[in-house]
């Protein structure tokens, strides 16, 4: 066999009606929507339901995972590499991206992003996923006790060496992203190709304002997480938090979320999903018939941005992909008129950045 498949390869790849993106201005293209492994794969989910997850998402036509080092300890990049093998995947049919800087030891080398930690890091993320190389690795923060121009050499010897195709960056602010641009530029190294951010309804202002500027200068793409806002926008929350929920079975990790619930700010955000909900389910003759769910249009919502290369899915269960996968016949429905009735209800849009008597970028950074 092959060192690219070290196992034999059982189930063929059919993308389905899924659509694909380029990521940011490279020419790997991935997946509108994808499945990422925080906090469910390898944490609260292990074993067959890790499998059955992983199998209905590629069957639908999702090819690309993410995961990271400190995803549950290094688990979910256990079980997604033994889940890759006993599915039988083809290598070449995955995009496979992880992200490095949190660690999993106490040492003083064993985080961020010194080019040991890098280097080292990456290395253990192959050995716990069983593959020679990931397509992406993200930076997982910045690190600012590093020097920019020893983050982007060592990514850069990280895509020399053949461990990862491409390299990224997470949660960075635009003038880091612009940083290491630079740096890269004048070394004649390869920048960042995309930024995983968060984005939803009610995360805005960095991904469609600070972001704008390189949106055009970069070709920057984005692969978005927490799109469903930690699951507030599935509407689930509208009456309280339920048994069995998320908010229920997981506190200590959504504590920030659940005790904002309680807030007025939490109780607006709640008002506004109720109207969301109201809206994705409207049934009428006009062109604003949706008859859909409040999650469905968060997702779809967010991969109508021009920008987005890939929505990040989450899922405990299979049934949960499918349900998120609803999103794909929303995307089109999505006119201008439904777009102003969503921003109408959120009032979150950002203000423009200042254009000086220039023309004015709009949220999606094009003139």
């Amino acid at each position: 066999m092959s060192p690219l498949q070290p196992w034999p390869v059982q189930r063929e790849f059919d993308p389905k009606d899924m659509p694909f993106r380029r990521l940011g201005a490279s020419g790997l293209r991935v997946p509108v929507f994808s499945l990422g492994g925080w906090l469910t794969l390898g944490g609260t989910v292990i074993g067959d339901p890790v499998k059955d997850i992983i199998k209905t998402a590629f069957d639908n036509g999702i090819n690309m995972f993410d995961t990271a080092e400190a995803y549950a300890a290094g688990n979910s990049e256990l079980e997604m590499g033994r889940v890759i093998k006993e599915l039988g995947l083809r290598r070449t049919d995955l995009v496979i991206t992880t992200k490095i800087f949190w660690g999993l030891r106490k040492g003083p080398n064993d985080g961020g992003l010194s080019r040991k930690h890098i280097i080292e890091g990456l290395q253990e993320s192959l050995d716990r996923l069983g593959l020679t190389y990931v397509d992406v690795v993200f930076a997982h923060r910045h690190d600012h006790n590093v020097g920019m121009e020893e983050i982007v050499r060592a990514f850069n010897y990280c895509i020399e060496k053949g461990w990862t195709l491409y390299w990224a960056t997470s949660e960075w602010s635009a003038r880091e992203i612009e940083e290491a641009h630079h740096i890269a530029s004048k070394l004649n190294l390869i920048g960042p190709i995309a930024e995983q951010c968060q984005h939803h309804m009610f995360h805005r202002e960095r991904p469609e304002k600070e972001y704008a500027p390189l949106y055009k200068k970069y070709h920057m793409g984005t692969t978005t997480f927490s799109s469903l806002a930690s699951g507030l926008l599935t509407g689930k929350y509208n009456d309280g938090i339920p048994e069995g929920s998320r908010y229920a079975n997981h506190p200590e990790f959504l504590k920030v979320i659940i005790d904002e619930l309680k807030t007025p700010e939490g109780h607006e955000k709640i008002r506004k999903v109720k109207e969301l909900t109201h809206l994705a389910q409207e049934v009428s003759k006009s062109s604003l018939e949706l008859g859909t769910t409040v999650a469905a249009l968060a997702l779809a919502w967010v991969a109508k941005n021009p920008n987005t290369s890939t929505v990040i899915l989450g899922a405990s269960k299979p049934e949960q992909v499918l349900e998120n996968l609803k999103a794909l016949q929303v995307i089109p429905k999505l006119t201008d008129e439904i777009m102003h009735k969503i921003d109408k209800i959120l009032k979150t849009t950002p203000e423009a950045l200042p254009s000086y008597g220039r023309p004015v970028l709009d949220r999606f950074g094009r003139i």
